[in-house]
């Protein structure tokens, strides 16, 4: 199953908001975003259709194993990507916001070589 860039972007700030509080709702996911209610509750519905979250009665929002797998995948690249453009002189805030357009048109093979790249380079 293949995920949109939207699907991408909510699916990565639940895992942000799993992470940091524990337990999730849309009204957060919203909040977070600054995106309105019925927008997240589409894109909610979209994650739940195909098995990346689930929703429980109370309207809680928890990664399925499929769902916190390409979570991680997309936080990482973001992590990664940001960190590449501190490291090259962009500022932090255009960094974080450039690896989030980055991260979701990068092939695996061109992710990686970066990610290769930038772990030599630390060392």
């Amino acid at each position: 199953m293949s995920l949109k860039e939207s699907g991408e972007m909510y699916l990565e700030s639940i895992y942000v908001l799993c992470k940091e509080r524990g337990s999730v709702r849309s009204i957060d996911v919203a909040e977070y975003m600054n995106f309105s209610k019925p927008s997240v509750s589409r894109g909610v519905g979209i994650l739940k259709e195909q098995q990346f979250i689930s929703v429980d009665k109370d309207g809680y929002i928890s990664l399925t194993d499929l769902g916190k797998q390409a979570a991680e995948k997309i936080f990482e690249r973001h992590t990664v990507l940001t960190a590449v453009l501190m490291a090259l002189g962009v500022s932090e805030q255009e960094a974080a916001d450039n690896a989030c357009r980055m991260e979701h048109i990068l092939s695996d093979e061109a992710f990686f070589a970066i990610k290769a790249h930038y772990e030599k380079m630390k060392a």
